[in-house]
């Protein structure tokens, strides 16, 4: 499989939070993921696929929070890529610091502000499949902010530029 290119996105969401009734509670805190593992499923209606590890944090958190969102990332995003796929990583908090990203609107998941695109999603289905969850979302929003640069791809181990 490391022979099939793959395109590159940021999948994030916002962790609940600790005591929604209790307004002195410690706020959620964002999550992000990079996968290669995305798709379009349907177009009426809007629908994407995302494969996440069992048992990940970003599995546990989308079992328990139904909206994310997805920023597919260019080619000068690689750091970010990086970043969201270290395994023993730094907390999340620290990986979102310095990085430039607006809240979605229906999600209130942070966006990657020069992404090619960007998603908001509702979960609609999870499916068992081996060692991963497929997360199928409906598409709330979807925008094309207009970055410069093609997309980041994943091929043969290795991020890669198009072309």
């Amino acid at each position: 499989m490391s022979r099939l290119a793959a395109g590159v996105v940021l999948v994030t969401a916002q962790e609940p939070p600790l005591d929604p009734d209790d307004p002195g509670a410690p706020a959620g805190e964002d999550v992000g993921m990079t996968a290669t593992a995305f798709l379009s499923v349907s177009l009426d209606p809007p629908l994407v696929l995302v494969s996440v590890r069992e048992g990940s944090r970003m599995d546990d958190l989308l079992a328990e929070q139904p909206l994310w969102a997805v920023s597919v990332l260019t080619d000068s995003q690689r750091h970010i890529a990086g970043r969201f796929a270290m395994k023993g990583r730094i907390s999340d908090r620290l990986l979102f610091a310095d990085l430039p990203v607006t809240r979605g609107e229906a999600s209130d998941a942070p966006l990657i502000t020069d992404a090619l695109a960007t998603l908001e999603c509702r979960t609609e289905q999870r499916v068992p499949a081996g060692d991963h969850t497929l997360v199928i979302g409906r598409v709330l929003t979807a925008r094309a902010p207009g970055a410069d640069g093609g997309p980041l791809t994943y091929f043969r181990g290795r991020y890669r530029n198009l072309g």
